[in-house]
């Protein structure tokens, strides 16, 4: 989510962005993805020069720097792409571990509907606090995504991810304000999402006035999907980035959720593990054109959302079917006063 995060992030100076990146390629990246990667791509120009830790430090200077939408990114995970004079294998910024790998449970859709009734159940007896005027909406989460680094000397290449990590955000009810803190991911003290235009199917004022009917949210949904990749995948993300990083009325989520039912090609995975190593069950669709599968974790007994997982089902683009190319957990939902403030005794939680 309707990247990345999706959430409309901070502005862009197209012209530069245009300079720092190819030419698209297709897949094309899902909204929620390309606002993801675009944070994340100027939350590395905003860095200061590192040098790598090794026995003899080599300066990374930042022309030497490439972030970019690789084939893989477009599988619906952010790929992070940096091209080094360094060795592959070398620590750098942003530091890299290798990616978890976990045994492949089918999906079925035996247990679709109940499944999805029990999880819109919990979200309706769920009650969320409003954001009125100058407030924000706050989420904090731990993160992880891939990263693919590019030995621009050798030409070789090695896919690992990002350490699971803190990322808190900011949104104001309209979308216009925002800030972003994702420590060791961007410069010290956080950068800012304010925008003139804001993607407005990210915004709570924009859900807060969408009626509660599944078909009718479905039916938005896909209005804002386009180009060669799939739509039903497309529109499965959209959802996904909305759950994954701002507020819902209680019953436009428990539609929400009734409405992802309804794509195509939605399974259950009856055992889906979140970045706590809690055991959940997992609505998930696979992309079709990426063997990505893009799952959200609910506890099993409240079917309250944990989280988001990507694991690669099918081999492509070197990356190996159990890799998990993403995970994301939600830590605190809150509203709160002002930027950069946190929810603390008396402020309303979710």
């Amino acid at each position: 989510m309707i990247r990345n995060s999706r959430r409309h992030t901070e502005p862009l100076d197209h012209a530069e962005l245009a300079r720092l990146l190819p030419a698209p390629a297709d897949p094309r990246l899902a909204a929620d993805r390309q606002d993801l990667l675009e944070e994340h791509l100027m939350s590395e120009i905003h860095r200061p020069d590192q040098a790598a830790p090794a026995a003899a430090p080599v300066r990374r200077p930042l022309r030497r720097t490439v972030l970019f939408a690789a084939p893989v990114a477009a599988a619906a995970a952010l790929a992070v792409v940096v091209s080094l004079n360094t060795p592959a294998d070398t620590v750098g910024s942003p530091r890299l571990v290798r990616a978890p790998v976990v045994r492949i449970e089918e999906g079925s859709t035996v247990q679709l509907a109940s499944t999805v009734h029990a999880i819109a159940a919990a979200a309706t007896a769920r009650t969320t606090p409003q954001p009125g005027p100058g407030q924000f909406v706050y989420v904090k989460s731990q993160v992880s995504f891939m990263a693919t680094r590019h030995n621009a000397d050798t030409g070789e290449s090695a896919t690992w991810v990002q350490p699971l990590h803190d990322r808190e955000v900011w949104k104001s009810p309209d979308g216009t304000k925002g800030w972003l803190v994702e420590p060791g991911y961007q410069s010290k003290g956080g950068i800012t999402l304010d925008t003139k235009e804001p993607r407005e199917q990210l915004t709570y004022q924009w859900l807060a006035a969408q009626p509660a009917d599944p078909d009718a949210l479905l039916k938005s949904v896909y209005s804002t999907v386009s180009g060669d990749r799939d739509h039903d995948q497309q529109a499965f993300n959209e959802i996904g980035s909305i759950i994954r990083e701002q507020l819902v009325p209680s019953a436009l989520a428990a539609a929400l959720y009734e409405a992802a039912g309804k794509i195509p090609g939605v399974v259950v995975v009856e055992h889906a593990q979140d970045v706590s190593g809690r055991d959940g069950i997992a609505l998930a669709r696979l992309d079709p054109q990426t063997g990505e599968r893009s799952e959200w974790i609910f506890d099993r007994e409240s079917h309250q959302y944990l989280g988001s997982r990507g694991v690669q089902v099918r081999e492509e683009y070197g990356i190996k079917p159990g890799t998990v190319v993403e995970r994301t957990t939600i830590v605190t939902r809150a509203v709160v006063d002002a930027k950069n403030q946190r929810p603390g005794a008396g402020q309303a939680t979710a």
